[in-house]
This record gives structure tokens, sequence and C-alpha cells, in this order.
């Protein structure tokens, strides 16, 4: 399983691609936090609210950029039949290719904790709330590791990176805004609104990230990527 992480990490850093998509990543919170209209510099306090608002919009192309190419270029090449010959398990393949790109959204995300800092320094009131911050910093954790887990599974399904890159783009947007825009429907007022929010991943990033971590949504979490992980781990067998 190692073997395959490091070779997805060898693979992604390899080129200039995957070093403009993470430079990208952070240029645009950077300019959205600190220069465009609305920043927070123009709010007079200390606040990442427009940071953790931002990021999930802009990980639902980064992500699928990442994972792309995890199985469809090993479909695609004939690569994956290699694979198959070594000692390992199916399970190996699908940890190893998801601990790998999950790596690298991690390795995007950790230069934002400089955001962090530098608001700090500026504020001239208490500060940033720390606690309401780092968790909001564990929602995008596992926001960032069922957006992996759903682009894997894409990638599962076919040989064109270009496929996968659209199928996890439209899987990701809906599961993590649909439930909510579905919820607001007229006639589902009275409790089934929540219910049908519930089902969505803005629900419970929202609810992490006012800093109280809830068991409900952290096996929410964890049950939709073993779900989509599973759904890959059944594809690879069908090869």
């Amino acid at each position: 399983m190692w073997a395959i992480c490091k070779k997805e990490l060898r693979q992604f850093f390899s080129s200039l691609t995957g070093y403009i998509a993470i430079i990208v990543f952070l240029l645009a919170n950077g300019l959205a936090l600190f220069v465009f209209e609305d920043n927070i510099l123009d709010f007079g306090y200390a606040t990442l609210d427009k940071f953790f608002q931002l990021a999930p919009w802009i990980l639902l192309l980064l992500i699928p950029a990442i994972t792309m190419r995890s199985f469809a270029d090993e479909f695609k090449g004939g690569t994956f039949e290699i694979l198959q010959t070594r000692p390992l398990t199916r399970w190996q393949i699908v940890n190893g290719k998801y601990l790998g790109s999950l790596i690298v959204v991690l390795i995007a995300l950790l230069p934002t904790i400089v955001y962090f800092f530098s608001i700090q320094q500026l504020s001239t009131d208490a500060g940033i709330d720390t606690g309401a911050t780092i968790g909001s910093y564990i929602g995008l954790f596992f926001l960032a590791a069922v957006f992996t887990s759903i682009g894997i599974c894409s990638s599962s399904f076919t040989n064109n990176a270009v496929v996968a890159f659209i199928v996890s783009l439209i899987a990701c947007a809906l599961l993590y805004y649909g439930f909510s825009a579905i919820s607001k429907l007229p006639g589902l007022e009275g409790g089934a609104d929540y219910y049908v929010a519930m089902a969505g991943i803005d629900f419970h990033y929202t609810s992490i990230s006012r800093g109280v971590i809830d068991s409900r949504d952290v096996i929410y979490f964890l049950s939709v990527i073993i779900l989509f992980l599973t759904i890959t781990h059944r594809n690879l067998l069908k090869r």
C-alpha cells in the first residue's frame, strides 16, 4: 500500500501540473481573503470565515484534478495489469491510491495555516476564535477526504482522465450542495427539509465548522468515504 502511495506522490510532483494546481488553490484563496472586494481587511475584525466558505468550492476543482488520473491512466496505459501481478490486494491498491491523493490535498491545505497567523497578527482585538478555527480545519479535512474518495471512485469507472474529472466534479458538487438546495424547495417544510439537508456534506461541514465535534458528523463523513472506496474496490474486482 505504501509503495502505491509513494508512486502517486512521485507522479503528481514529477510535473509542473501538480505544483501549478496547488499554487492556483493558494493564490485564489489568498486573493479572496486579502485583495478582492469584501476581503477580511474590509470586515474590520479577525475571522477566517470567508476562507472556510470559499475553500470547499475551490476544492471542488482541485481534488478532481488531482484524482482524475489515479486509475484512468492505469487502465489506458495498461499498467493496471502490471499492478495485478504484484503481491497486492485490491484493497491495498485502493487505499494506496486514496492515501497518496489525500496527502497531496493536505499538502495544498497546509500552507493556509499562514492565513491564521497573518490575521492573528493584524488583529487589534482578541484575535481569531482558535477553537472555531480548529473545528473548521477539521471539517475541511473531512470534506477533502470525502471529495478524494469520490474522485478515486470516479477514476475507477473510466480510462479517460477528462471524463473522470467531469464525473468527479459533478458528483462532489451534488453531494456537497445538492441536498441543501433540494431542502429549500417548497413543500419540504415542517421537518422534512432538515433531514434532506442532513444527507449532504454541507450540513455536516457547517456543523463541525462551529467548533464542536459531533460524533454524528464524523460517522457521516467516514460512512461516505467507506462507501465510495468500497465501490472503487468492486470496480477493480471486475477488471
